[in-house]
């Protein structure tokens, strides 16, 4: 049949079509028997600037260069501007890191001829003398850019970073007006670094996102509380949280704060005492803000909870990477009406069914559970999931946490799960979240 249809199509063809066209389909898509190559055939240079502007965008930044010596065609799109609007420096060194680093010399290219269109940099670095030295000079060259992203990210501790970084950092704080967006780990970002960027760039800052800065004070932050009245986003260290950063976020002339992000973390069991929030702080920042997400992520041991969820939080997101106790998960199902997403990592051999109940009696915004290393019976499970019903629009456990009792096998428990949720669910081989 399918030869009669190709005779029938051969005989139809339209006289005006030339033995050229004909040529061209067998080039193109291969002989009748397939020996022919396209990609040898086709010819690359005639296709559209938007279709090979979109190529170069998923291509690492070698490969690009690469692809831009196909032809004169390529050659153009790749010094396109908006093809150099976003670009993420790998500064490493072989010795010392596994991240591929962006060679010198395509970073001084990029530099010499794109400074100007660049608006969203991110820089990841290594611990190395020479990586940061290297950022210092780019950094250096990026004085005259309309910057609107900046991303700094080190794989080492900041202490390798010496004054001269943060100098460098600074002075393109001082020539930035447009910055939107400030995302740094492990820097050396400090007060004074901080009310540069303020006092150039207050009015256009929605994100700024920080996390492992041991040179930023609570003073620091709270100046940027005071100044930045379009932040939405805001994410730090629990140390430099305070009473007077949630009460400055709360302010008449502050607009709505939509996600603020705590890391609680601690190297070092016993190292750590953490300080307490007041509850009047907390209800300032939801009254000012009601549809604020606060997320809390959570690495600590557990003699270091003391301090956290001893009165109503209006946390919203919590994840615990480390083992929490029974006694903590019982604070949370008591003081956070507003959880909506709970994860947790570990617990330890004490089945939590009590306390999982309590949180779905309580938490009423509950939607998404994950249990890691945990213990739950199926009875207690299937009565958390019932009092929660459809609205766990995600319930990610692992097939270990569930101990089968005289009342459900691991068999059962499934459909009985499945007709709570209102969808067919089973048990994750692996955690998903």
């Amino acid at each position: 049949m399918k030869r009669a249809r190709q005779k029938v199509a051969a005989g139809t063809e339209t006289p005006g079509t030339s033995q050229t066209s004909k040529k061209q389909k067998t080039s193109l898509h291969g002989s009748e028997f397939g020996e022919s190559d396209p990609c040898t055939s086709m010819d690359w240079g005639s296709l559209p600037h938007h279709v090979i502007l979109r190529v170069f965008q998923f291509l690492t930044l070698v490969d690009r260069a690469r692809a831009s010596s196909v032809c004169r065609r390529w050659n153009e799109v790749f010094h396109i501007p908006d093809l150099w609007r976003r670009f993420e420096f790998e500064l490493s060194q072989p010795a010392t890191s596994y991240l591929k680093s962006t060679h010198p010399d395509l970073i001084q290219q990029i530099i010499k001829r794109h400074a100007d269109h660049l608006q969203y940099v991110s820089f990841k670095v290594d611990s190395s003398t020479e990586s940061a030295e290297a950022a210092c000079d780019i950094l250096s060259q990026l004085v005259n850019c309309s910057i609107k992203t900046l991303g700094l990210i080190s794989t080492a501790k900041p202490s390798f970073m010496n004054a001269h970084f943060a100098s460098a950092l600074t002075v393109v704080f001082v020539n930035s007006k447009s910055l939107s967006s400030i995302k740094i780990d492990d820097t050396p970002l400090d007060d004074p670094s901080l009310k540069v960027l303020v006092a150039n760039n207050s009015d256009t800052l929605k994100l700024l996102k920080m996390s492992s800065c041991p040179h930023v004070s609570p003073a620091g932050i709270l100046c940027v509380a005071d100044q930045c009245h379009g932040l939405k986003e805001l994410a730090l260290n629990y140390y430099i949280l305070s009473d007077e950063l949630l009460l400055a976020l709360s302010s008449e002339k502050h607009v709505d704060l939509e996600h603020l992000r705590i890391d609680v973390v601690s190297e070092n069991p016993g190292q750590v005492q953490f300080h307490t929030i007041k509850k009047q702080s907390w209800d300032a920042l939801v009254k000012h803000s009601p549809k604020v997400n606060i997320v809390m992520y959570f690495f600590l041991y557990e003699d270091e909870f003391d301090a956290f969820f001893r009165e109503e939080t209006p946390v919203t997101h919590l994840y615990f990477g480390r083992a929490v106790s029974k006694a903590m998960l019982g604070r949370i199902g008591m003081n956070c009406p507003r959880l909506i997403e709970l994860v947790v990592c570990a617990n330890g051999l004490q089945p939590l069914d009590d306390e999982l109940i309590q949180i779905a009696e309580r938490c009423k915004n509950l939607t998404a559970m994950g249990l890691g290393e945990c213990e739950v019976t199926c009875r207690g499970f299937i009565e958390f999931v019932k009092m929660c019903g459809g609205r766990l629009t995600q319930l990610s456990i692992m097939e270990e946490v569930l101990i089968p009792d005289s009342d459900y096998s691991l068999d059962r428990l499934h459909l009985e799960v499945s007709k709570h949720l209102g969808r067919m669910w089973f048990p994750d081989m692996m955690p998903t979240w």
